[in-house]
């Protein structure tokens, strides 16, 4: 996974970590271990993840704190604070309405479109 996501696998690891402490995975050691889901996919939503994974920033634009005491810095703060504050709300809401179930679905749906029945190996990817 770390590969096809293009980071280090102590990140995946955390992640998975993450998301079996909440009961949504489990891992097996040894020979044909690994990662298995825990939980029925129709009730895990995208919040349910964001959540177990520390709900991380959801923005990648937000306030800026460089410079403390700036009043320019300061008056723009103010002035998006609620835009900032309400668009966190709704992309919640809408990670809250999206299961993982379907997800599934579209995955299946996108595979049949692309005349595949499986998940493509990595080489086809």
């Amino acid at each position: 996974m770390a590969k096809s996501m293009d980071t280090n696998p102590v990140v995946i690891r955390r992640i998975m970590s993450g998301l079996r402490e909440r009961g949504y995975v489990r891992s097996q050691k040894g020979h044909g271990g690994g990662w298995t889901l825990a939980c029925d996919l129709s009730e895990l939503t995208l919040r349910d993840v964001y959540t177990a994974l520390g709900c991380p920033s959801l923005l990648a634009m937000g306030n800026r704190t460089e410079s403390p005491g700036c009043i320019v810095e300061e008056a723009v703060n103010a002035a998006l604070n609620k835009s900032f504050q309400d668009a966190e709300a709704l992309l919640l809401a809408r990670l809250g309405e999206v299961t993982l179930a379907m997800l599934n679905a579209d995955v299946v749906d996108r595979l049949a479109a692309r005349g595949l029945s499986r998940h493509p190996d990595k080489a086809d990817a």
